[in-house]
């Protein structure tokens, strides 16, 4: 039977949290170069401007059909929340970054086989509360969270800003920046919401 969450449900208009994690817990992120490749990748399909390869192909481009609300990449896992505005563009986007990633870091580091545990696996988000929490989950897996260079915390809180990073369906249901970032330090208060996502997180 397979994992909760490896099979989609596919559907227009919603939200959803991805993860993926390392064949046997193993790092898929070595060195900050990675991190960069994984970042670009994404770029690549949720840019405003379609991008080509180097022989003027165009790449798949997905920005009106998909927006990437949060991401937090550590060592040897990641976590993505989407909204898919469009059935099955989830799929291609992750199709084209995994299998793209997976062949970059196999051929730099000369390996063979599957890098990820298995299919990505995606939870459907239906509750706007629970929406919330999840980015904030997110945001909070490395230890030191606040100075981490590798999650989208610095989109929501104004210090950086890119065209294929695009929080606001979040971010927007806070007050100010400094009311998401009070959020973020008030997880102690929230801790059975956090219990509740772990579980969610069961099989992963």
């Amino acid at each position: 039977m397979p994992s909760r969450n490896v099979l989609k449900q596919d559907v227009a208009g919603g939200y959803y949290h991805i993860y993926n994690r390392g064949v046997d817990k193993r790092l898929i992120f070595l060195e900050r170069k990675d991190y960069a490749v994984f970042l670009n990748l994404l770029k690549r399909y949720l840019s405003i401007e379609a991008h080509k390869d180097n022989k003027g192909v165009i790449y798949p481009h997905f920005y009106n059909q998909l927006e990437l609300l949060s991401f937090c990449l550590m060592p040897n896992h990641l976590h993505l929340l989407i909204y898919q505005d469009e059935p099955g563009t989830m799929r291609k986007l992750m199709s084209g970054v995994f299998t793209s990633y997976s062949k970059y870091f196999n051929k730099t580091y000369k390996r063979r086989g599957p890098l990820f545990e298995s299919r990505y696996k995606a939870s459907l988000i239906s509750d706007q509360i629970y929406l919330e929490h999840i980015s904030r989950y997110i945001h909070l897996n490395p230890s030191e969270w606040r100075q981490y260079s590798y999650s989208s915390l610095p989109y929501f809180l104004g210090r950086l800003k890119a065209e294929w990073v695009r929080p606001a369906k979040v971010a927007d249901l806070f007050d100010s920046k400094a009311d998401y970032l009070k959020f973020m330090e008030d997880y102690e208060g929230h801790r059975q919401m956090l219990e509740q996502t772990k579980r969610e997180l069961a099989n992963y």
